[in-house]
């Protein structure tokens, strides 16, 4: 069964099972009506009639109880069944290409100068990072960012890649994961969760401990005198001993229960504890994912267990604002201070897991998130690592964010004897796109995923891209400052001795013609001495003929064709430099006189 027609059938066998709950919520809101109009009738007939005795009552009272349990429970059942169809339609969509918009649009790069993720669109919608994330919690998401924004190393992606053949079948577990918790945007912030578990606690006195647990007790003790006797002093004085305890601690209190609240709310500590529990509870066969999987009780503690002890703290702390709390429980019980006092005994016990634990959950989620590519792409095949410093050799390479039926594949080679490509091309042509379909793909091979290519084979690689290069004002920079600034990037990252693969689009196109010629030749020539390899584009001709380079240098170009008026494109490779221009054309069809 293929993957669109693996994701149809599960999607049409969750869509029968809402119909099924809804039926069976429709009958159970029949019967509640029924119990509640019963009752209602039983009453009248006991108090009113007198024909039995009004205990009687207590039959569809107690019927109608069970099923508003029931019912609350089908709820539940029905509100994760429609998440199980919202995860298969989107993964359709997927498919069928019409994800964009539909995933993850969140932007976790914050790095503005990134040396390729705005050039590559890594982030943002219709962007790679929303076509493969599937985590439900920040540190799946953060891992996947991480792993897209910086290349690992050739044994930590063949780890990855046993990872990925490993989960890729395990679409249930993904399902599963897919629809934990009650909010699509649970919050855990694993930063400033690690900052408050690791602050140190205030609150470790004994005679704090010995107050937080005596004063409640003797205080029920009074209420007990007071209701036999009368005498309700102590009680009072026992309250306002509490409500001054209460006071003088706030302030050690506040950073305990308020910087907890900053960092997570229950459900998201619920979808966490849940999520490490399906990690906890997995079988697996390789070696690289039984590692992980032992990362989360490596010191015997349950991970999933004192995540949800937390999450449970976390509840009852967001309860402090009601009313019935407020009003009735915050002095009587120290309210405050037992909660402060269970989340700093909490930080003793799991402060020092909690790290590994996180990173735990964030590869987990990450390597679940390629595995889903891995699954809906079974043509993509893994990339070949080879041990040549500047290599890489793409058969039928292509855009991995363009729709199939779209997407125009090509052969590009790179090598030591011809480091780099200078492609030619009139507007709209495709470079632009090669560049990009380039970049993606090994941003896609170096964070352990499949690629969109018939064969791949590369070096393990750096990336550098000045492909979306602005202006900005609020730096004060014009877009050839800003153009230099990202080449002189470039530079830095070939200088620091990686193995770079640098893709340049409209090289230095900001200047004249002549310092364009003599600026370019000199990148370039830069760039291949570092032992860099990679492809630039231009659309001034002038630059395809470098004599000092003409040796390392290959001239590629995209061409279009004049048919009835209309220009069209192939979007197919070529060797040499291009003979047809499209410029003057545009500008006469937008109605210019040139």
């Amino acid at each position: 069964m293929t993957p669109s027609e693996e994701y149809a059938a599960r999607l049409a066998d969750r869509e029968a099972r809402i119909a099924a709950l809804q039926r069976r919520a429709q009958r159970f809101g029949t019967a509640r009506l029924s119990l509640a109009g019963t009752a209602f009738v039983m009453g009248w007939m006991a108090w009113y009639a007198q024909w039995f005795s009004a205990r009687w009552i207590a039959l569809p009272v107690a019927a109608f109880a069970v099923l508003v349990i029931a019912h609350s429970r089908l709820r539940r059942r029905l509100a994760r069944a429609h998440r199980q169809v919202q995860f298969y339609r989107r993964a359709v969509a997927r498919i069928e290409d019409r994800w964009a918009g539909t995933g993850m649009r969140e932007h976790p790069c914050d790095d503005a100068h990134h040396v390729y993720a705005a050039d590559l669109d890594l982030f943002g919608e219709g962007s790679l990072f929303e076509l493969l994330c599937a985590a439900r919690t920040a540190m799946g998401e953060q891992t996947l960012a991480e792993w897209l924004l910086a290349p690992a190393d050739a044994a930590e992606i063949l780890r990855r890649h046993e990872c990925l053949d490993e989960l890729r079948e395990r679409l249930d577990l993904r399902e599963q994961i897919a629809v934990l918790g009650e909010d699509d945007a649970a919050l855990v912030k694993p930063q400033r969760l690690l900052a408050w578990a690791q602050s140190a606690n205030a609150l470790g006195s004994r005679w704090i401990r010995a107050l937080a647990v005596g004063l409640p007790a003797a205080l029920l003790g009074a209420a007990l005198w007071g209701l036999s006797s009368g005498a309700w002093s102590p009680a009072l004085v026992i309250l306002a001993i509490e409500a001054t305890l209460l006071y003088r601690l706030r302030a050690t209190i506040a950073p305990v229960l308020d910087g907890a609240a900053s960092s997570y709310d229950a459900d998201g500590l619920r979808t966490f504890a849940q999520l490490l529990k399906e990690i906890e509870r997995q079988r697996f066969a390789s070696a690289p994912m039984r590692s992980l999987q032992a990362q989360l009780d490596a010191n015997a503690a349950s991970s999933s267990a004192a995540m949800g002890r937390l999450a449970w703290v976390s509840a009852f702390a967001e309860a402090r604002e009601s009313i019935i709390v407020r009003w009735f429980l915050n002095v009587p019980l120290l309210y405050p201070l037992q909660l402060a006092l269970l989340a700093e005994r909490w930080r003793r016990r799991y402060a020092a897991d909690l790290p590994r634990w996180i990173e735990t959950t964030g590869r987990f989620e990450a390597l679940a998130s390629l595995a889903q590519y891995r699954f809906e792409h079974p043509e993509h095949p893994y990339p070949e690592f080879v041990p040549e410093a500047r290599s890489f050799e793409a058969h039928g390479l292509g855009h991995p964010l363009l729709p199939s039926s779209r997407c125009v594949r090509n052969d590009v080679q790179l090598s030591a004897r011809a480091p780099v490509l200078l492609v030619s091309g009139s507007n709209m042509s495709g470079k632009s796109t090669l560049l990009r379909a380039v970049g993606l793909n090994v941003v896609l091979a170096m964070a352990g995923a499949p690629v969109c290519a018939q064969a791949l084979r590369l070096a393990p690689l750096a990336l550098g891209a000045s492909i979306r290069v602005n202006d900005s004002l609020r730096e004060g920079q014009s877009r050839f400052s800003a153009e230099l600034t990202r080449l002189r990037q470039i530079v830095a990252l070939a200088e620091s001795g990686s193995a770079l693969l640098f893709l340049i689009d409209e090289l230095l196109q900001g200047t004249n013609s002549n310092d364009r010629r003599i600026g370019a030749e000199g990148l370039l020539r830069t760039l291949i001495e570092l032992g860099s390899i990679g492809i630039a584009t231009t659309h001034d001709l002038a630059l395809t003929e470098l004599p000092g380079l003409a040796a390392r240098v290959r001239n590629i170009h995209f061409r279009e064709t004049m048919r009835e008026g209309q220009m069209h494109f192939d979007y197919t490779l070529r060797p040499g430099v291009v003979t047809t221009s499209n410029g003057l054309e545009l500008m006469r069809a937008m109605g210019l006189r040139v």
